[in-house]
């Protein structure tokens, strides 16, 4: 199947959370405003092979009470970093690529979700032999007693209160930390 055909809904699906949402910051709206830029390359700029850069969806896990994140030590780059990675074929949303990716990569089931993203961070990476990542991010929020697992991907994982965070931390992360507990606070009063 064609990559138009087969990201085609998850393509769908980015363009229009990207072209409702708010961000969380300034840095973020333009990070926004470059990910639908690039979205305009069709369903391909959902593809890992597309070399000008893709869309990838990441995510902060959360305890129930938002007094630790969940990260892990990346195998590959050697620092702390929230779960996340590339979209595939079969994923139909962002939000739901963020929850596959934070589920295999924590090992924990009954995550949940939080729809709306809470930053969009682009970043240089070796995949292709050289390409950016537009990480779509998102809160997600682990259930009460859950215990992870590490994955094939990373070399450990750790929770950690949100005001100490572990180094070394990869560049991006801090600043989904207070979008997360704000979105956290939002489920639980609204």
């Amino acid at each position: 199947m064609p990559e138009t055909e087969t990201y085609a809904d998850l393509h769908a699906d980015a363009t229009a959370v990207l072209s409702r949402w708010t961000a969380t910051s300034p840095a973020a709206a333009a990070n926004r405003d470059r990910t639908l830029a690039l979205l305009a390359a069709g369903p391909v700029a959902m593809s890992r092979a597309h070399r000008p850069g893709h869309v990838t969806a990441s995510a902060l896990v959360l305890d129930p009470a938002g007094d630790r994140v969940l990260l892990c030590l990346h195998g590959k780059f050697r620092k702390w970093v929230q779960l996340g990675g590339h979209c595939e074929p079969g994923d139909r949303t962002l939000a739901a690529a963020a929850l596959r990716e934070a589920t295999e990569e924590s090992g924990i089931a009954g995550l949940v979700v939080d729809p709306e993203p809470i930053d969009v961070d682009i970043h240089a990476v070796a995949c292709q032999g050289g390409s950016l990542h537009y990480d779509v991010r998102f809160a997600v929020l682990a259930p009460a007693g859950a215990t992870e697992r590490v994955s094939s991907e990373s070399e450990a994982l750790g929770w950690f209160p949100p005001d100490r965070l572990p180094e070394p931390l990869a560049d991006g992360t801090v600043q989904l930390v207070a979008p997360a507990l704000a979105t956290l606070a939002r489920r639980v009063t609204g």
